[in-house]
């Protein structure tokens, strides 16, 4: 059996220091009986040749050799299955906006997680909330009543247009869960004989999930294809026009429409406010709900607390997801009164969900993120960053737009941008990609500094002339 020895940085409590001793001596135990095992077998040998005996304190002490990397890839091509294009960096650790490699090499972190650890790697406060939870109550399900599950839904609904809260343990299954409440409501309210409104609307470019509901509203094709038929019934529009959304919403049999106030995923593309007005106006007229997905865009990251709320105008339900507990996985469907009293006992539900550990894990990060001097800091910062981007980047001719709201940025290329991403991180910076792969996506930790955003806007224009260097190949 591989074994990870973790070495928690910050000196916390007394607790803490506990919880490391228990760690450091199961460890020990379980390294004993892994070679007693070995001898009795006498048989192939179940420890990998490879062991993933990572040790962050010696990893620190000075750089280890490369053998390293490759025995951990070559692991995870063995033993995982093969859903994911990795980057070929092994992760060790973590500290505000910056990553370290198994070799000790250090990397400016503006992919975040994909826009999860918007207080970056390590916060104490958010530390502190997780290591104290997990010393008292981590998880009973939700047979029966918890205090930090209860105390975050008040919160979300005191600082949202929400009344009521559905937890979740991702984006995807919020979205599912909004699936549900949207078709439950339209069944509830069905009163005149008529049959109750099923279908959906989404837009052109959106991301919403990967399991069968989400994906059935996630646009590109290629993410669908592999798994028909998904669930019928969804009509995809061009993000912003409004007046064919609004003549699909007219038509009728529509129980929701979901949009991203910024898109993501699909190439960070944001609404007009007359275009979330338009579709609100229709679903106001027609009986449908109006459901923003936040799940990437909500929390801070726009530079206001909810991404809509730059647009004045809300939704009827609202999913929340990756960054609220900091890197632990929650995710969150925020509704009306109107919309919670069509659901009943039993309706859905989730072992995990809203589980102790998370809850308070995200009560920290709620607490920073809605200080308005926060926000106001996040918004501060991505104007600088998009200024900075054009003064350097906005002259090359590959570049054809700089875009987004806060510290959800997008670079649009006109050629692909996996070689820009490749060599930012060759040179010390993770960044991702979006849209149809020609989008450089950055969504940095919200704590990121002005000088690490000048650190980063120097290493994406160094980097661009690799965009000519792959076209001529």
């Amino acid at each position: 059996m591989s074994t990870i020895h973790i070495c928690l940085n910050h000196s916390i409590s007394q607790s803490s220091y506990n919880i490391r001793k228990l760690f450091n001596l199961e460890r020990e135990k379980a390294s004993a009986r892994g070679r007693a095992a070995v001898i009795r077998t006498n048989c192939k040998s179940v420890v990998p040749k490879a062991c993933l005996n990572v040790d962050v304190e010696a990893a620190s002490a000075g750089k280890v050799g490369s053998a390293k990397a490759n025995a951990v890839i070559e692991m995870e091509g063995k033993y995982l299955v093969g859903t994911y294009a990795r980057a070929p960096v092994v992760l060790e650790r973590g500290q505000g906006c910056k990553v370290y490699d198994v070799e000790g090499r250090e990397y400016l972190d503006l992919s975040a997680g994909i826009a999860v650890n918007a207080l970056g790697h390590g916060d104490t406060e958010w530390l502190k909330a997780v290591v104290s939870q997990a010393g008292t109550l981590t998880h009973v399900s939700n047979m029966y009543y918890t205090i930090p599950q209860i105390e975050l839904a008040k919160r979300l609904v005191a600082c949202s247009f929400a009344d009521r809260v559905f937890f979740t343990n991702s984006g995807t299954e919020a979205n599912e869960a909004a699936i549900k409440f949207a078709r439950k409501y339209q069944r509830h309210t069905c009163t005149d004989g008529k049959a109750a409104a099923t279908e959906f609307i989404a837009f052109s470019n959106c991301f919403h999930g990967r399991t069968m509901g989400a994906l059935a509203l996630t646009s590109k094709v290629h993410y669908r294809a592999p798994f028909e038929p998904v669930m019928p019934g969804v009509t995809f529009v061009e993000y912003g026009n409004a007046d064919a959304a609004i003549e699909r919403i007219k038509q009728g049999n529509i129980a929701a429409v979901f949009v991203e106030p910024i898109q993501g995923e699909g190439g960070i593309y944001s609404a007009t406010r007359e275009f979330l007005e338009s579709l609100r106006r229709a679903c106001d007229e027609t009986g449908a709900l109006l459901v923003f997905d936040e799940v990437q865009c909500g929390l801070g990251r726009s530079g206001y607390l909810w991404a809509h709320e730059a647009y004045g105008v809300f939704p009827d339900i609202m999913t929340l997801a990756k960054p609220l507990a900091g890197g632990l996985p929650i995710g969150t469907v925020l509704v009306t009164e109107r919309v919670a009293s069509a659901i009943n006992y039993g309706d859905h539900g989730s072992t995990f969900a809203g589980n102790p550990l998370v809850c308070n894990a995200a009560l920290a990060v709620l607490d920073k993120i809605s200080k308005p001097e926060f926000l106001s800091s996040v918004c501060k910062k991505g104007l600088y960053f998009k200024d900075l981007l054009k003064q350097k980047l906005g002259g090359n001719r590959h570049v054809r737009e700089i875009r987004g709201l806060g510290l959800i940025i997008g670079i649009d290329l006109d050629v692909p941008a996996s070689p820009l991403v490749d060599a930012c991180r060759n040179s010390g910076l993770l960044v991702l990609t979006a849209g149809k792969g020609n989008v450089v996506r950055l969504v940095p930790p919200l704590i990121i500094t002005e000088q690490e955003i000048e650190q980063a806007a120097e290493i994406l224009s160094q980097a661009l002339p690799v965009l000519d260097e792959d076209n001529q190949k």
